[in-house]
């Protein structure tokens, strides 16, 4: 029996370090998360100027399979109000169809959709289904991963449907677009799952809404410290490289924490 649990944490912990910097802090990889695991995040992200703003989500993964994972996740901010206030839900979906794997290297591509019901009124000219806007959203990401070096991109479409008390998006349509790059800092060499994993991570975050000339583009570094395999902590901080639009998400830091639960 001991010998199988020390076999299971062992193959779990190489797992964890082989596709650690796959575990991109703003953007989803085309890779999923184990099969028959939970994974549990609190997150908080916000800005300071022109006055301290922030949001908290609480968020649940499950591994439904190897190519299929699910999310659901609940919003809490202040944006709108000058209280902390729940402000809705969203379910995210993502199915990885293609997959070429090789020692060390591999491969993945996945289509993903989200849905949000947002009860906030609609300032804002981003489409945002994180607690800003009600909507639908569909698209496709594709990730390499060359030994310590992960390389991810995505693009997708947004629909923004009228928010819950009758606000009326301004936005009915907009394009996503990312690329990320994470690279494995430590361990130089595993020997143990017990080890910290330390993941560097740069990320580029656009949205354009077509025919308004409205438009940004965000770079968000990263660094995230994996303990035992299965407790992770994020710190990013983005800022706009240039920036068209009217939005929460500029000059925001965000703080994560996640607890994974396997073999459920």
């Amino acid at each position: 029996m001991m010998k199988s649990i020390v076999l299971t944490m062992g193959m779990l912990a190489c797992l964890c370090t082989a596709m650690a910097q796959e575990l991109y802090v703003n953007t989803e990889p085309a890779s999923n998360m184990a099969t028959k695991s939970l994974g549990i995040r609190v997150e908080n992200q916000g800005y300071f100027k022109p006055e301290f703003k922030n949001r908290s989500t609480l968020e649940l993964m499950y591994g439904v399979n190897k190519n299929l994972m699910v999310h659901g996740t609940a919003y809490l901010s202040n944006f709108y109000q000058n209280q902390q206030r729940f402000e809705g839900v969203s379910a995210y979906a993502k199915y990885r169809f293609y997959s070429v794997d090789t020692v060390q290297r591999h491969f993945r591509m996945a289509a993903f959709a989200k849905i949000a019901s947002i009860k906030n009124p609609i300032p804002n000219q981003e489409i945002a289904l994180e607690g800003d806007n009600t909507g639908i959203q569909g698209g496709l990401v594709a990730t390499q991963l060359l030994h310590k070096l992960a390389l991810s991109g995505s693009v997708s479409y947004l629909r923004a449907l009228e928010n819950r008390g009758g606000y009326q998006p301004g936005t009915s349509n907009s394009i996503a677009y990312t690329l990320s790059a994470g690279y494995l800092l430590f361990p130089k060499q595993y020997t143990s799952y017990e080890q910290t994993n330390i993941n560097l991570y740069a990320e580029l975050l656009g949205k354009t809404n077509p025919g308004k000339g409205q438009h940004y583009l965000d770079i968000a570094p990263a660094v995230q410290f994996i303990f035992n395999s299965v407790f992770r902590v994020d710190l990013s901080y983005r800022t706009p490289l240039t920036n068209r639009m009217v939005r929460n998400t500029q000059n925001m830091y965000l703080v994560r924490l996640e607890y994974n639960i396997f073999n459920l």
